[in-house]
């Protein structure tokens, strides 16, 4: 991939630039971290989709399709032979996120979109949790 001269196209240069940066964190990425890194891109598109949405703007439709791209994404990654039980919940939990984003579009309800991300939120933070106990830390402690 070649990059641009930015004094052309500065958006374009920045997004060149992005990509960059994403196929170099990807190439090294285990499977677990190519999961945390969905995860996030849609937390970040439904977070920058609510922003347009409030605002009024036409993007928030192409970010939450770009989200529910990555959720169809995340769907078909699950290893349901493997997964059993889980890979059903978090299929289900997927579906319904997108099914969710869908309303919020048509709906142009912010309200939903802040649903979206709660769900997902608590399902990243598993991820990271996973993330973290592999790389030698402490799980967390259980309240008693």
């Amino acid at each position: 991939m070649s990059l641009s001269h930015p004094q052309g196209n500065p958006q374009g240069a920045l997004k060149q630039y992005h990509q960059v940066g994403v196929q170099a964190a990807t190439a090294g990425a285990s499977p677990h971290m190519l999961i945390q890194m969905l995860m996030q891109g849609v937390l970040d598109r439904v977070a920058s989709a609510k922003g347009y949405m409030q605002r009024g703007e036409p993007e928030k439709g192409m970010l939450i399709s770009k989200a529910i791209s990555i959720l169809d994404g995340l769907r078909e990654a699950l290893n349901r032979d493997a997964g059993g039980e889980i890979a059903d919940n978090l299929d289900r939990l997927y579906d319904y996120c997108q099914h969710r984003l869908l309303q919020s579009n048509v709906e142009n309800d912010p309200a939903i979109l802040d649903e979206v991300t709660r769900l997902l939120r608590g399902i990243k933070g598993a991820w990271d949790t996973i993330s973290d106990i592999q790389a030698g830390g402490a799980a967390p402690e259980a309240s008693t």
